[in-house]
């Protein structure tokens, strides 16, 4: 080991794989390393430097110290035997030797078979304990899952794919119904609390107000306070209209690049908020569908307005039916 990795290689190597074996067991993060959270592991890392340090230090003075002790025969072999290629070591011939099973090439004839061709001769060589060890993993391998897939009718791996990517699709369905920047327009649910329209209000005086007047009586754009909406009222068609803009070409700009869904929810219930009030120098109406947030206790709060043509017929069938 000495001979391949020398001791600024060795040390710093040994303490990383350390450091981060510590890291694993105790479950320590990358923003967060187990040091910072338990202050002991910091000694016990500065224990472990010092002990390899001290092991080099001591190994490093007994090789000296061996060195001096030997005859110059043996320091001529061991030199020789530093010098040997990687693959011309005593310990990796030996291990190629027990993994290969081969014979000395003075031990071939004990091996030699009576085939001869063209002065060709044939050893009856073992298979390699590698080659015998691997065909066992593969027939057990090869009878394990014979009998879970064909017997015991396992899943495949077609199958567990497919399973998984349902239950994933059923984890991200369920995270958007409660993730607040990842709602809809049809998730999204009028509030009147006192914090949520106050952070409504902040965001409309700020990005909404220069259009539509701090009293939402309208300016460039429409009165937001009477019951007239030219998309529609009601937190479905306010949230998508902020979100995606009003009508092409005279209508505002679509303010989704701008906030995140759970702020376009707040806004739009600020908007609503607004409805019925009476601000000063009121725009006239615009819009011929009526709503009002009257409508919010109708089906949950979630009751969206209906066209005004609609709701004129609706009201002719109704007189009709009065009057008969």
């Amino acid at each position: 080991m000495k001979k391949f990795f020398p001791v600024y290689v060795r040390v710093p190597l040994l303490f990383a794989i350390f450091f981060f074996a510590i890291e694993w067991i105790i479950g320590g993060e990358s923003g967060k390393p187990a040091f910072m959270e338990h202050p002991v592991v910091l000694i016990l890392l500065g224990l472990f430097l010092f002990a390899l340090i001290a092991v080099e230090i001591v190994a490093s003075a007994t090789n000296k110290i061996l060195d001096r002790l030997m005859t110059p025969e043996e320091r001529a072999a061991k030199a020789k035997e530093e010098s040997l290629p990687f693959a011309e070591s005593p310990w990796v011939k030996r291990l190629m030797k027990k993994l290969t099973k081969t014979k000395e090439i003075h031990e071939e004839s004990d091996i030699m078979m009576d085939h001869d061709y063209d002065g060709i001769k044939e050893l009856d060589n073992d298979l390699p304990p590698w080659w015998v060890g691997l065909f066992y993993v593969t027939f057990i391998f090869a009878v394990i899952y014979l009998l879970r897939f064909h017997v015991f009718d396992g899943d495949s791996q077609v199958v567990e794919y497919e399973k998984e990517m349902i239950a994933a699709k059923e984890q991200v369905e369920e995270y958007k119904k409660t993730a607040p920047d990842m709602l809809t327009a049809d998730q999204a649910v009028f509030s009147d609390d006192p914090a949520v329209l106050a952070a409504g209000k902040q965001l409309f005086d700020t990005n909404c107000a220069m259009c539509h007047k701090a009293d939402g009586g309208g300016a460039i754009g429409p009165n937001l306070t009477d019951d007239h909406w030219i998309l529609g009222g009601g937190m479905k068609n306010v949230f998508n209209t902020i979100s995606e803009g009003g009508r092409p070409g005279k209508g505002m700009v679509p303010w989704k690049s701008n906030f995140k869904p759970s702020e376009i929810e707040k806004i739009a219930s600020y908007v609503i908020s607004l409805n019925g009030t009476t601000p000063a120098e009121a725009k006239a109406p615009e819009g011929d569908i009526i709503w009002s947030k009257a409508e919010l206790a109708n089906e949950g709060g979630e009751a969206e307005a209906a066209p005004a043509e609609e709701n004129t017929e609706a009201s002719s069938d109704n007189t009709e039916v009065s009057a008969e």
